[in-house]
């Protein structure tokens, strides 16, 4: 790495977003990979983005002038030398480049990095004229305590006092899905949704909407309640894999496709989350990384990702967990402005690209971290990092057959040692199910956790690749 001029410490911040724990999984190779070499490369020779040049989406109910480009405040930076603690010197400096570049949607919760974000985001957008930036965040009422009217508008209550603001541009009900009695008695049972009526009439809150995870006869049902509740919005995950393979890669899942045709029949606006899948699409496999680098060179591989998200002309704005500025600058230069995808670019994306992606058979981990902390401590998303990098790279132990299987077998083994220490590893997993319930993805995460144990447990008895691996 010296070689290449990049110290760890930075070489590390290139892939934060959703792939910083791939990133570490470096540790315990000897080399860097070619696609990860490249994408280092693309960031230090990053171009400075354009002022003056962002694309603006308008809002047809408040005639808001929104960002393409949203910052999602769900991965923000932390303290290099306290990983617990927030970086709040770099928040600032990257809201206010943001803010510099046109950006002016922010996206929060009151559940984000640990239950800090909306504090952290309020220190930052404090410091900017209120009509300078547009605030989104979410009665994220998980939890059956705060099913409650009273505990339900205690949150409500909290998230203007940490975010500093006296009304909330675009407020969402979050994670909508998992099934219509878990909403009837998050929303509907306990008058809340009388309530936030009450508080858009009053101004304090100006867009009101919902966040959407799951299954779709509650996303038809909450749909069809626009007549009573005049949705404002909708934020749902879209993005070149998940168009017309969301259902196929997880039959839990609804295609963007439906989705966004649902929404654009009424009129609804769409806010865009995962454009990336939590960095999955900025870090493909190197073949798949070079066939995309060979039609444009100058342009990031994320960035045609953003490209297609930004592309259809529903969508108000896109959401990114930007960690580091090397990552807002490239997604601002996807956006200022916006070169829409031709019709060409999309059939490409939609049927060669992602279907190459739907043959390598991921755990489909964004890293949103919604499944943590595990109560034994396990570190569920690190896990799935980990097991997905090396089988993109195709580093994964195969057994019988597979002709490097000892040289993959001890990078595997090392290299998860060095990322997830062992009281945090699969092996802990007791079987609880409190994270699935959480997993927007909808994984069956102690199933996929007991997988991995298994062929972690089977690899230290072969050390030579006598039989074959039952992989996750």
């Amino acid at each position: 790495m010296k070689d290449k001029n990049i110290s760890r410490r930075s070489f590390l911040k290139l892939f934060g977003a959703g792939a910083v724990g791939t990133a570490a999984t470096l540790a315990g190779c000897k080399n860097v990979n070619k696609a990860e070499e490249q994408a280092a490369s693309e960031y230090k020779n990053q171009v400075e983005p354009p002022v003056g040049k962002m694309t603006y989406r308008e809002n047809p109910t408040t005639k808001d002038k929104v960002s393409l480009l949203g910052y999602g405040m769900m991965r923000l930076p932390m303290k290099v030398d306290n990983g617990d603690e927030f970086d709040q010197d770099m928040i600032n400096k990257q809201v206010d480049y943001a803010i510099e570049h046109g950006l002016n949607y922010f996206d929060t919760s009151p559940v984000y990095c640990q239950g800090k974000s909306e504090h952290c985001t309020g220190i930052a957008l404090h410091r900017h004229k209120r009509e300078e930036y547009f605030v989104a965040t979410k009665l994220s009422n998980f939890n059956p305590e705060y099913h409650s009217r009273e505990k339900a508008i205690e949150m409500y209550r909290n998230s203007m006092k940490e975010l500093q603001v006296d009304y909330i541009d675009y407020y969402l009900l979050h994670s909508v899905g998992g099934g219509m009695e878990e909403f009837e008695k998050r929303y509907l049972n306990n008058g809340m949704m009388d309530y936030l009526l009450q508080e858009r009439q009053a101004g304090r809150i100006r867009n009101l909407g919902f966040s959407f995870h799951g299954k779709q006869e509650v996303f038809d049902e909450v749909l069809a309640m626009h007549d009573k509740y005049h949705w404002d919005f909708v934020q749902i995950e879209l993005n070149y894999l998940d168009w017309d393979f969301a259902n196929e890669i997880n039959n839990r899942n609804v295609d963007a496709s439906y989705l966004y045709a649902e929404l654009h029949k009424k009129g609804i606006p769409a806010v865009i989350m995962e454009p990336l899948l939590g960095g999955r699409l900025a870090n493909l496999p190197q073949y798949l990384m070079t066939e995309l680098k060979s039609r444009n060179p100058e342009k990031s591989v994320a960035s045609w990702a953003f490209r297609y998200a930004g592309t259809p002309e529903g969508v108000l704005t896109v959401l990114s967990g930007m960690t580091y500025m090397e990552h807002l600058k490239d997604n601002l230069l996807s956006y200022c402005p916006l070169t829409p995808l031709t019709e060409e670019e999309q059939r490409y994306l939609d049927k060669e690209i992602a279907q190459k992606i739907v043959g390598l058979e991921n755990i489909p981990c964004n890293d949103c971290k919604y499944c943590m902390p595990c109560p034994y401590g396990i570190d569920i998303p690190a896990i799935f990092v980990h097991y997905n990098k090396c089988k993109n790279e195709g580093s994964l132990p195969m057994g019988a057959g597979d002709a490097e299987y000892r040289k993959h077998r001890r990078q595997y083994l090392i290299s998860l040692d060095r990322v997830v220490p062992r009281d945090r590893q699969p092996d802990h997993c007791i079987q609880c199910g409190q994270c699935e319930p959480h997993c927007p993805q909808n994984i069956r995460i102690p199933r996929e956790l007991r997988k991995i144990d298994e062929m972690i447990e089977q690899l230290k008895r072969d050390p030579i690749g006598i039989g074959n691996i039952d992989r996750a």
